[in-house]
């Protein structure tokens, strides 16, 4: 299918814009229809292959990719690893829709640099801040999709033996910083860090920034990936 591109005059300046890549049409109608209903965010494109996504993306750059696992031509994982993973020149921002039977797809997502997860029934608040929340350097995690995938990995055998301690890691994580990962990986947001620890929003930045330096991730999913494959939280 080809991009379609929403006229840029009929949204502000400074709007997230966002790619959709999915290959049923009533999801892409769907999703656009609840994005573009924001003031701050503008679907600026609509693919139905992987193949489309990625020319669609490195030709127009949005903000956001929102790309689906299973696609005809590229799957959503070789869709992530070409615009988002380590191999990526210039990599950008890609959350993978997802549905609970698709569990190991989206770990091969995670490992390709994706920044987010979404199940397709996900509300549309949900999916709002999903995107918003990539489009501002931060990840939604949540609890829904990555707690549930994450906790199949369980410790990993060659996990270190405290936690705070990781291959690679520059030093080990202080208490309040193995606080916010435990957290993270639980699928906390920022704000619910805030609440659950009693400290402002500021202090929560701070600790993620500390975290993914010590132990050389990218992102909050990298470091709930972390979380989960040292054994520093535990299944319930």
């Amino acid at each position: 299918m080809t991009p379609s591109p929403t006229s840029p005059s009929a949204q502000p300046d400074h709007a997230t814009r966002v790619l959709i890549a999915d290959d049923q049409e009533m999801v892409r109608t769907g999703f656009r229809l609840i994005l573009d209903a924001q003031p701050d965010l503008d679907v600026i494109a609509e693919v139905a292959d992987g193949a489309a996504c990625v020319e669609a993306a490195r030709r127009l750059r949005p903000d956001v990719c929102l790309v689906d696992v299973r696609m005809p031509k590229l799957d959503g994982l070789d869709v992530t690893r070409i615009l988002a993973g380590p191999d990526a020149t210039d990599p950008l921002r890609v959350v993978v829709v997802t549905t609970f039977d698709q569990d190991d797809y989206v770990y091969g997502a995670l490992q390709g640099g994706a920044c987010g997860f979404l199940l397709k029934d996900a509300g549309p608040g949900l999916l709002v801040e999903a995107v918003r929340a990539a489009a501002r350097g931060d990840a939604l995690v949540s609890p829904s999709v990555t707690v549930r995938l994450l906790e199949r990995l369980g410790p990993h055998p060659d996990a270190a033996t405290g936690p705070g301690t990781a291959a690679g890691a520059a030093g080990p994580l202080t208490d309040r910083e193995m606080d916010v990962a435990r957290l993270v990986a639980r699928g906390r947001t920022n704000q619910e860090i805030c609440q659950e620890l009693y400290v402002s929003l500021g202090t929560v930045k701070t600790h993620l920034g500390s975290i993914q330096a010590k132990l050389g991730v990218r992102n909050r999913v990298e470091i709930a990936a972390w979380a989960w494959e040292t054994g520093a939280v535990r299944a319930r």
